[in-house]
């Protein structure tokens, strides 16, 4: 039996009124700014407010707003319940080991050296950071545009991976607290419990975070791609990678497709047409059933600023009609 087909929209995505995070991902340069600052949008129609965070260290929040982001939360201009906000979690980190230095000096130092050398601990506590300043938020809603694919799976990983490393350093803080305690002390290099009482702090945090992420009355993950072999085999690879963290995914965005006007005579237009539909055949041999399939064209201009933006948000509730 063939599987019943899922509306080629997000609007599954607007109606789960309990999602608190939203991931959008894919390979580079397939649009998923775009689709993210969309999905947005639209959530800030139905939720009460919605804050749109960046990860990707080449931000493009900015250039596709037009308007310039920050690591602190801003209203994006034209909207009453929208905020925008773009990080980069690797300097939160080093935010981290400066303070870190000048409270703890010497021992603080000791400290950070053993963090580190667990692996991936030093990116995992940017996202720590990341979390924590996020939680202490009251939005609605926060939509993550995420850097391309091997960074996405990572960081979708890094509660997993704090949680071990915190809980080693937590065994070390029990075991050897007391006498670096006593040796910060007698070195006059200020006292330790700060620190412990942060790491402790933030495992709490990554551990609600972790339970969070795997829960999809809370959390999905929208795999943004075109239709190419290339991008297709790596939202394959997304979606395997995604159910072996139990991170919910269900709906798959296929950018810039292109639709020649019938009785077209570019040969590229329509060799490129006809490439895309081979593979968007695929894409629903392999997903039917299963995942929202959304479908937005290749426009003629950039999609900038917040009214074009608005109109383009629109595809992703009201399915793009090619024209005759």
């Amino acid at each position: 039996m063939e599987d019943e087909l899922l509306p080629p929209t997000l609007q599954n995505v607007l109606d789960q009124k309990t999602l608190k995070w939203i991931f959008c991902g894919g390979k580079g340069g397939v649009g998923k700014t775009t689709t993210s600052c969309s999905l947005a949008i639209q959530l800030a129609t139905c939720r009460e407010s919605v804050l749109l965070i960046s990860t990707d260290p080449a931000h493009n929040l900015s250039d596709a707003f037009g308007q310039k982001f920050s690591k602190d939360a801003t209203k994006v201009n034209g909207f009453d319940n929208l905020y925008a906000m773009e990080i980069d979690p690797t300097s939160s980190m080093q935010e981290m080991i400066e303070q870190s230095d000048q409270n703890g000096g010497a021992m603080g130092g000791m400290m950070q050296d053993l963090a580190f050398a667990i692996p991936g601990v030093d990116e995992a506590m940017g996202f720590a950071e990341i979390m924590k300043h996020v939680k202490s938020m009251t939005y609605s809603v926060i939509v993550f545009d995420t850097a391309p694919t091997g960074h996405t799976l990572r960081f979708l990983s890094f509660p997993s991976v704090l949680e071990k490393a915190l809980g080693k350093l937590s065994d070390l803080s029990g075991r050897f607290g007391p006498m670096l305690q006593q040796m910060s002390g007698m070195f006059g290099m200020g006292q330790q419990e700060d620190m412990f009482g942060r790491l402790e702090e933030m495992r709490g945090t990554i551990t609600e975070v972790n339970a969070q992420f795997k829960d999809p009355e809370l959390t999905t993950f929208i795999c943004v791609c075109i239709s190419e072999f290339l991008s297709l085999y790596e939202t394959e690879r997304l979606v395997q990678e995604l159910s072996s963290y139990e991170i919910d995914t269900h709906n798959i965005v296929v950018n810039q497709l292109i639709f020649p006007k019938r009785g077209s005579n570019c040969e590229q237009c329509n060799v490129r047409h006809a490439m895309q539909q081979k593979y968007l055949r695929e894409a629903h041999e392999l997903y039917d059933g299963m995942f929202n399939i959304v479908q937005l064209p290749l426009l003629t201009e950039e999609v900038r600023g917040p009214e074009k933006l608005k109109a383009f948000s629109r595809m992703l509730v009201e399915p793009y009609v090619p024209p005759q």
